[in-house]
């Protein structure tokens, strides 16, 4: 799935006849909620100047999609499109650690023009679906996609968070020879105390064979990074976004090759010869290469969504 397509795909599930949008929410991300308080913000902007959002304004390729929507939609003549449907919502549950994060920033900067149920930090959910979630999916989505043999491999798992710890998990059960990158103080004490190497990524990189992103954060690998690693080394995203991985940057790498070797998997090949292994284009591996997380540690996480939204409404 393209950006473009993942965009419209939002648009459409926050759209259908006869109804200005829906009542309650549950995003996972806050993308749907990114594109609604975006869409009010362009909606102001354009009944006081008659000014339209403008797609080439910024080099995010995700902001360039969410603009064309907002544009295209003003320009139909459904000017107040997204208030109504802010208007029209009970409020808004989020899933994610990434998604929080937004609300929270929205929230400080006063922009935030929803009720807002933080599911993320349910215990319930951030323990369960967080670490044993990510501890099986992780390694089911390395060995579909590529069917890499772990043990004895150097792994590095980019954040050590309740999702880099249940990633950290597995690869060790696996055999693997796990190193671990943090930038924080008492994680990276704690990934020491478990019994992992803690070192910057830029010590790694002639060495390591698989490299998993797992912080939430953006510009972690970054292709700079990648030009300098081994050959054929597997790099993935379990992280909520793919800026995680810096796709932009990779693709537009000077004299870059691009091989697709089956579904999800994609092999970069540098000038120099060398290359290395894309998974599911820095999207979230375990769900772009197998199926994500088993039904039953969902469950945990989609009952707290259900109280949240009994809540809300």
């Amino acid at each position: 799935m393209t950006l473009e397509e993942y965009w419209d795909c939002t648009y459409k599930m926050l759209n259908w006849p006869g109804h200005s949008g829906p009542e309650v929410l549950i995003d996972d991300g806050g993308d749907a909620t990114l594109l609604m308080h975006e869409g009010v913000k362009y909606e102001i902007e354009f009944e006081k100047n008659g000014t339209l959002p403008d797609p080439n304004s910024t080099k995010n390729r995700e902001m360039q999609e969410i603009l064309k929507i907002i544009k295209r939609t003003i320009e139909s003549g459904e000017t107040k499109k997204w208030r109504n449907m802010i208007d029209g919502l009970h409020g808004v549950s989020e899933e994610t650690t990434t998604g929080v994060l937004r609300l929270e920033q929205m929230g400080e900067r006063g922009e935030l023009l929803l009720k807002a149920i933080n599911v993320n930090d349910c215990v319930t959910k951030q323990k369960f679906d967080n670490v044993y979630g990510c501890r099986h999916s992780l390694p089911d989505g390395l060995m579909r996609a590529t069917d890499v043999m772990i043990a004895g491999k150097e792994v590095v798992i980019l954040g050590f968070g309740d999702v880099g710890k249940g990633c950290a998990q597995a690869m060790k059960a696996q055999g693997a020879r796990v190193v671990v990158t943090e930038v924080d103080p008492i994680c990276a004490l704690q990934a020491c105390m478990e019994g992992y190497q803690v070192k910057r990524i830029e010590s790694v990189l002639k060495t390591a064979d698989i490299y998993v992103t797992a912080t939430g954060n953006k510009g972690i690998i970054m292709a700079e990074h990648m030009a300098q690693m081994k050959n054929n080394a597997i790099v993935g995203n379990i992280g909520h976004f793919d800026n995680e991985i810096d796709m932009e940057g990779l693709d537009a790498y000077p004299g870059i090759k691009c091989t697709n070797i089956k579904e999800q998997v994609d092999r970069y090949e540098f000038p120099d010869g060398h290359g290395i292994i894309i998974l599911a284009q820095g999207r979230l591996l375990n769900l772009g290469c197998a199926t994500g997380h088993p039904s039953f540690v969902m469950s945990c996480s989609f009952t707290n969504q259900a109280l949240a939204q009994i809540e809300l409404w």
